[in-house]
């Protein structure tokens, strides 16, 4: 078994990776991998260094080098093995194709990360002493890159199959490594009713029309899936995928204009679906590939569905007070996998 660590910083990836070694993992850093490499080069350890000089490996030698470098060397392992601080949405990409892979994500609230990462004085290459709006800022620099071999730490926590929240105690994070572990994750065990229901939420939207986001939804009663929904254009109208987006025509950002997009929103199908049918929703969980808009919320609130779970936030943090004003209760999961495993 071979654990990938992504996830932000501070949020506790070295506590997990320690643990893990405790279990047995053999481990391996693209930390230290490149702190090797600006050694060599002669320069200091830092957090901008280990940036740049990861960048310019990529763009001599591929993409995937850096972590092609450490799965080779994992790979002659005889046991389990953990790679930390995968950053880079490539390479995670060319690691889930490997066999016995898997990513895990750690991730905390900014106040407490920062705390954490201001507090420590054993890790290499942070700075000491800069402010609450230079670590955001410095995170935000690993965030927002479009290029898929460039560092982007919240693509990656998309990508992960298991994600860790890391606001509270270690012995309440390792409790959940151990959960998780106790399942060994290998690809040959039972989803949970969560993975089970958001991996057929994420099929559902493979049916979107949209051209900006793909998204799924399923509204569960008692284990039983009652409705389904995808967001696309109302019946008999004309979709984007025919001719093209209204809000990238106006240049309107997502997560706003909802009253201008000609589609309906995968949340609302699926509400629209039970009551064309005669079917109550009252009391159901909606499990929805993203969390819901300002709109869809008032819908889920009014409808009486008590729980919405997903992966990826939705560009509306308003939804999401909305909905914990009303008691609903809003969980989020690591993002399912994308691939069926099939026992003919």
């Amino acid at each position: 078994m071979i654990i990938g660590i992504t996830g932000t910083f501070g949020a506790g990836k070295g506590t997990v990776v320690e643990f893990l070694k405790e279990k047995g993992f053999e481990h391996f850093s693209v930390r230290e991998f490149l702190i090797e490499e600006i050694s060599k080069r002669g320069l200091e350890v830092s957090q901008g260094n280990m940036a740049s000089v990861a960048n310019d490996l990529r763009a001599k030698n591929g993409a995937s080098y850096i972590v092609e470098e450490l799965y080779r060397k994992a790979a002659l392992s005889r046991g389990d093995v953990v790679i930390e601080s995968l950053r880079c949405p490539g390479e995670v990409e060319v690691l889930k194709g490997k066999d016995g892979f898997v990513l895990w994500a750690v991730d905390a609230d900014i106040e407490n990360r920062y705390t954490r990462t201001i507090e420590r004085s054993d890790s290499v290459g942070d700075e000491k002493g800069f402010s609450f709006q230079q670590f955001m800022q410095r995170e935000q620099e690993q965030m927002g890159n479009k290029d898929p071999t460039m560092q982007n730490l919240g693509v990656c926590i998309e990508m992960a199959d298991v994600v860790f929240r890391n606001d509270w105690t270690i012995a309440e994070l390792k409790g959940k490594v151990e959960k998780v572990l106790e399942k060994k994750i290998d690809g040959n065990v039972r989803p949970s009713w969560d993975e089970y229901f958001m991996k057929l939420a994420a099929l559902v939207g493979e049916r979107s029309t949209c051209l900006r986001h793909n998204i799924g939804a399923i509204i569960v009663k008692d284990k039983r899936v009652i409705t389904t929904g995808y967001n696309g254009s109302a019946k008999g109208m004309p979709n984007c995928v025919e001719v093209g987006c209204l809000k990238d025509e106006l240049g309107i950002k997502t997560g706003t204009g909802h009253e201008t997009c000609r589609a309906v929103h995968a949340e609302m199908n699926a509400i629209i679906q039970g009551a064309s049918h005669g079917i109550s929703v009252e009391g159901t969980t909606i499990y929805c590939t993203h969390t819901p808009c300002t709109l869809c919320a008032r819908m889920i609130v009014n409808a009486g569905i008590k729980r919405v779970v997903s992966y990826r936030d939705y560009s509306d943090e308003g939804a999401r007070k909305f909905l914990e004003k009303a008691n609903v209760v809003l969980d989020k999961i690591g993002r399912p996998s994308d691939k069926i495993r099939f026992v003919d």
